[in-house]
C-alpha cells in the first residue's frame, strides 16, 4: 500500500478545508496516511477537527517506508519540510497554499486532480542539488541540519556599517566584497534571495552554484556562477563581533573570522512535478512573462 505523509508549520484561516481535500483524495485511492506531529499539534491548537482523524497515524519524522512527503504551505514550509526528509530519498510534494509558490507547484485549486495524477503515476521526478556548510573550529550549526536547499547567506549583525567578506573558490581568492552581506546560493536558490539582490535565473537542474553579492559598495562586484564541484571558502570580519548564516530559514550567529566552508551536499532533493508543471511555466506564470501586450 502506497504511504504518505503531510506536513505543514502554519496555520490560516481555512487552511484545514485544503487539508480536507487533501484527506479526502488520498483515502479515496486507498493510500495509508500519515501525518507529521508538528502539523497535528498546530491543527489541535486551533481547535481543528478533521474527518479522518481516526484514520490517519501521527509520526514525529518520516522513515524509509514512506512513498510521498507532501508539504502543504508556500516556500518556505517546502524549505522547512527538507529538514524533514534530509537524505532519506523521499519524494516531496509541494501544495501552495500560500503566495508566489517557486516551489510548491501544485495549486491549492488543483490540488485533487493532481493528486489523483501522482497516485495514478503521471508525474515526473526533478532532483535538486543542495550544499552543505563546515564552520572550522566551531560545533555550529548543528551537524544534522549543515545543509541548505536554496542558499547560505552571510549578513551584518548589531551593526549598520558594511562587512567585509573574503571568498576563495577552491583555495584561489576570488574577491573581498564589502557589502551587506554575500549568498551562496543553488539553482533551485537562484529565484529566492539571490533574485532580490540582482542575481540570474538559473535552471534548477544545472551543475552550478551562484554567489551573489547583498547591496555590494563596488558597482563592479557581480554575481558569479561556478561549477557545483567547487568548494567556497569565507571569511568575514566587521565592526560588530559576531555576523549572522543562514541556511535557508535557519540562522547562527557566528564569530567574526570564523572559516565557513560550503560545497555540494552528497544527497539530492526529489522534487516531484505534475505534467501540467514546468520550471518554465513558473517562471512564466510568477512573474508575468508574457503578459506584455505586445505579446
Amino acid at each position: 500500500m502506497t504511504r504518505v505523509a503531510v506536513f505543514g508549520q502554519f496555520y490560516h484561516k481555512g487552511s484545514e478545508h485544503f487539508i480536507e481535500v487533501i484527506l479526502d483524495t488520498l483515502f479515496a485511492q486507498n493510500i495509508k496516511v500519515c501525518m507529521i506531529r508538528e502539523l497535528w499539534d498546530l491543527l489541535k491548537t486551533h481547535r481543528i477537527t478533521m474527518a479522518h482523524a481516526q484514520r490517519i497515524e501521527i509520526i514525529d519524522v518520516p522513515d524509509e517506508h514512506l512513498d510521498f512527503f507532501i508539504s502543504v504551505g508556500g516556500d518556505g514550509t517546502m524549505l522547512k519540510a527538507v529538514t524533514y526528509v534530509r537524505d532519506m530519498n523521499i519524494p516531496v510534494v509541494g501544495i501552495n497554499t500560500g503566495r508566489l509558490g517557486f516551489l510548491s507547484t501544485i495549486p491549492k485549486e488543483a490540488i485533487a486532480d493532481q493528486l489523483t495524477q501522482l497516485i495514478s503515476g503521471a508525474y515526473r521526478i526533478s532532483e535538486r542539488t543542495l550544499i552543505e556548510v563546515e564552520t572550522k573550529g566551531l560545533t555550529s550549526p548543528a551537524e544534522d541540519l549543515n545543509f541548505a536547499l536554496n542558499e547560505v547567506s552571510i549578513n551584518r549583525k548589531d551593526s549598520t556599517s558594511m562587512i567585509r567578506v573574503d571568498v576563495w573558490v577552491d583555495q584561489e581568492h576570488l574577491n573581498t566584497y564589502w557589502s551587506d552581506g554575500l549568498i551562496v546560493a543553488t539553482p533551485t536558490g537562484s529565484t529566492g534571495y539571490s533574485l532580490s539582490c540582482g542575481g540570474p535565473i538559473i535552471h534548477p537542474e544545472s551543475a552550478n552554484l551562484l554567489i551573489t553579492p547583498i547591496a555590494p559598495h563596488n558597482l563592479n562586484a557581480r554575481p558569479l556562477i561556478i561549477p557545483d564541484d567547487r568548494t567556497v571558502k569565507l571569511k568575514v570580519s566587521s565592526g560588530a563581533t559576531h555576523h549572522l548564516m543562514s541556511l535557508d530559514s535557519r540562522i547562527e550567529s557566528l564569530p567574526n573570522d570564523s572559516e565557513i566552508i560550503i560545497k555540494k551536499a552528497p544527497f539530492r532533493l526529489k522534487m516531484v512535478h505534475l505534467p501540467e508543471t514546468s520550471f518554465i511555466k513558473t517562471l512564466r506564470d510568477k512573474l508575468y512573462w508574457g503578459e506584455d501586450k505586445r505579446n
